[in-house]
């Protein structure tokens, strides 16, 4: 059986996903410190798109790191 299948190919594209998020780790800060502050002060409840702005520019950069191949 060929080594392609479908677990062959998540487990190489989890084991890039460090390698990718350093690269991105400016935009994940952002992200993150968006969702920490949308969900202390007492109100424990993250909602659809209250980050929306900062997770699409953590989506793009990890699209991007993805299609120069990282090594």
């Amino acid at each position: 059986m060929s080594g392609t299948n479908v677990w062959t190919r998540s487990r190489d594209r989890m084991r890039r996903f460090p390698e990718l998020f350093a690269q991105c780790a400016a935009e994940a800060a952002v992200y993150g410190k968006c969702v920490s502050s949308t969900t202390t002060a007492g109100r424990q409840e993250l909602r659809k798109d209250m980050c929306v702005k900062e997770f699409e520019a953590l989506k793009t950069c990890f699209i991007s790191a993805a299609k120069k191949g990282v090594k």
